[in-house]
């Protein structure tokens, strides 16, 4: 089994959205996770987007690399999802990891404007994300 968690800020999009399309792939012998370097709270303007594709998030929480540590879960594969072009402190998960990989993107809680156009700006990071799990799961033998 290939465990894989996705790390990022707050756990409450990004990482959140990547643990889920990884698991919506169904691969045998790959779960993912995801969790935040600080607690947050799940992003609702990311719920609706992941909904609107037929992925339901909403009974998600957002989960600590410490909680992570502290249960002394083993992952094979680390990815860190946040945006440093925008001078966010991507995380380090530590502890022995057989692959550890970094794929940016913009941050979903830093989207301005009306509630219509906050939707639109994340319903672009949604599908980068997605691209980028799709491009990542067929590497994932590699590994």
């Amino acid at each position: 089994m290939k465990k894989v968690l996705f790390v990022c800020i707050h756990n409450s999009a990004r990482s959140q959205m990547a643990e889920a399309f990884l698991n919506s792939l169904d691969i045998k012998g790959v779960t993912a996770e995801s969790a935040g370097i600080e607690k947050g709270s799940l992003n609702p303007l990311v719920v609706e987007v992941m909904k609107e594709i037929g992925i339901d998030i909403s009974g998600n929480r957002s989960k600590t690399v410490q909680e992570m540590i502290e249960s002394n879960k083993k992952y094979d594969i680390v990815i860190t999802v946040c945006d440093q072009a925008s001078g966010e402190r991507c995380p380090v998960f530590p502890g022995q990891v057989y692959k550890r990989l970094h794929i940016e993107f913009e941050d979903p809680s830093k989207v301005e404007g009306s509630h219509y156009e906050k939707l639109e700006k994340i319903r672009i990071i949604r599908d980068q994300i997605k691209e980028k799990i799709e491009e990542f799961s067929k590497e994932l033998t590699t590994f």
